[in-house]
């Protein structure tokens, strides 16, 4: 079992950035795949990013490449996710997700376990 608690998110202007921290119960993150996904007002929650292995193997959605970079503090057992030059559309509640693996996914269905999300606003 993991338990995931998602933090660092807020209200925002456009273009200004946020660190988006997702710590986890187990020590052992290198054996697992941490995902960060998204879902908007609206909308089905779609994969943005994703760390997996001991070689920090990660996935970008491509809307995001260049602005979102993914992280692994293994001794914090913890997983950023910096966002910047956020934009309105970035506007969603922002989850991670966790599963024992060793490659990288977007798929929900890839993930066992999930965090309570934490709401980003991006609005002038």
């Amino acid at each position: 079992q993991v338990q995931l608690v998602e933090s660092g998110g807020g209200s925002v202007q456009p273009g200004e950035s946020l660190r988006l921290s997702c710590a986890a119960s187990k020590s052992t993150l290198n054996v697992y795949r941490i995902g960060w996904f998204r879902q908007a007002p609206g909308k089905e929650r779609e994969g943005v990013s994703c760390i997996v292995g001991g070689d920090d193997a990660t996935y970008y959605l491509d809307s995001v490449k260049g602005r979102f970079r993914i992280s692994r503090d293994n001794a914090k057992s913890t997983v950023y996710l910096q966002i910047n030059s956020l934009k309105p559309e970035d506007t969603a509640t922002y989850y991670c997700a966790a599963a024992h693996g060793y490659y990288c996914s977007a798929l929900m269905s890839s993930y066992n376990y999930w965090g309570q999300g934490t709401q980003v606003t991006v609005s002038s």
